[in-house]
């Protein structure tokens, strides 16, 4: 049977993966041999924001939970051409949130058995949950339908994170670290620790809302993808991606004036911003790899995109810096400091992709 991944989608998980398995540390390292305004405006793109504003750091995470949302539409159409049941999708839909829930717990610890100051929620958890959440609404309701839940959500999020302040702290900002109400649900009601000071979680309860609806954007991007080529042709598909993109950044430009751009809440703003760049990526990797056919450069991407989660869970577990470091330490030791921090960082993705490609070689992949 002929797969219908979509290779674009697996390379473009391999490029933001990639960040998180060190090009970060490569590219800040990289920055520091080129002193400059431009080279320090980079290198910071590297961070994450402290608390309103946007860098290419916070891109990263949402973009992987809305290619989730991308592949839902392929997948559905899969298991519905074997003959699978509604009933059997939802609970495989539901078995795989729980999966990434516990995965996202042993990824923060809980094999330590210390329950008390375990942090429950988990990067693992958000896509599990924001992921699910889009998943059954896809299976359930039209695409109008859907499209007015998620103007729904995003209004209604907005005005709670503007409007409604934490009860439990004084003369604060709603849209503060300290007076925001997402934390105080958290506060309520998450058990174990809290990421910041125990006091605000990044991936809690409430901020899961939003983060369906940067699911559900790649749900609708996987079916604008997966219309008939005698119906809308894929340079089309890419002209209608870049299109949603210039909608979403506009909603994001000029709302940003009323609810900052804040990846720590996922507030309204930042889902329209984040969903544009991540529409922008789509559109520029699906003309170039599925409508172009320039796919032979794409291996050094899909090995990563194709074990994502593995290698996520893995850099927790298995010590790649000490791998690197018996195999380039030497080499960083005789060189100045800046080049020794690049070496090192290269040297990190290295053993990390050579890790990924024995798995690709031994057609082994984690799937969740």
């Amino acid at each position: 049977m002929k797969s219908n991944r979509l290779m674009s989608l697996d390379a473009l998980r391999g490029f933001d993966m990639f960040f998180i398995m060190g090009l970060s540390g490569f590219i800040t390292a990289l920055c520091a041999l080129c002193p400059g305004d431009v080279s320090e405006a980079v290198a910071q793109s590297m961070k994450h924001v402290a608390w309103d504003g946007l860098y290419h750091h916070d891109t990263i995470f949402p973009l992987f939970l809305f290619l989730a949302g991308v592949s839902f539409p392929f997948s559905y159409a899969s298991q519905r051409e074997k003959g699978a049941s509604t009933k059997s999708i939802v609970i495989k839909i539901v078995k795989r949130a729980v999966i990434l829930v516990f995965l996202g717990m042993i990824y923060n610890g809980l094999l330590k058995l210390n329950f008390d100051n375990m942090r429950y929620a988990s990067v693992l958890a958000r896509i599990g949950i924001a992921w699910m959440v889009a998943a059954l609404l896809y299976v359930n309701f039209g695409i109008k339908m859907r499209a007015a839940i998620c103007v729904v959500i995003l209004l209604g999020y907005a005005l709670l994170t503007k409007y409604v302040a934490a009860p439990d702290v004084v003369n604060a900002s709603p849209l503060s670290l300290e007076g925001n109400i997402v934390g105080y649900i958290d506060r309520l009601f998450l058990p174990g620790r809290l990421l910041y000071n125990n006091h605000f979680d990044p991936e809690g309860l409430l901020s899961a809302l939003p983060a369906v609806v940067t699911a559900m954007l790649g749900i609708f991007t996987g079916e604008l993808i997966r219309l008939p080529q005698n119906r809308l042709s894929g340079n089309r598909k890419a002209l209608y991606m870049l299109a949603g993109a210039v909608a979403l950044a506009i909603v994001a430009i000029i709302g940003k004036n009323y609810v900052p751009i804040n990846k720590m809440l996922w507030s309204s703003t930042f889902v329209c911003a984040v969903g544009a760049y991540s529409l922008v990526m789509m559109a520029v990797f699906y003309y170039v790899i599925d409508v172009r056919g320039y796919k032979s450069w794409t291996l050094v991407l899909r090995v990563v995109g194709m074990n994502s989660i593995t290698i996520y869970l893995a850099q927790r577990i298995i010590g790649f810096k000490g791998i690197a470091n018996f195999f380039v330490g030497g080499v960083a030791n005789a060189l100045p400091e800046d080049w020794a921090a690049l070496v090192l960082q290269g040297g990190y993705m290295v053993v990390c992709w050579l890790f990924l490609y024995f798995l690709y070689r031994k057609n082994t992949f984690l799937k969740v």
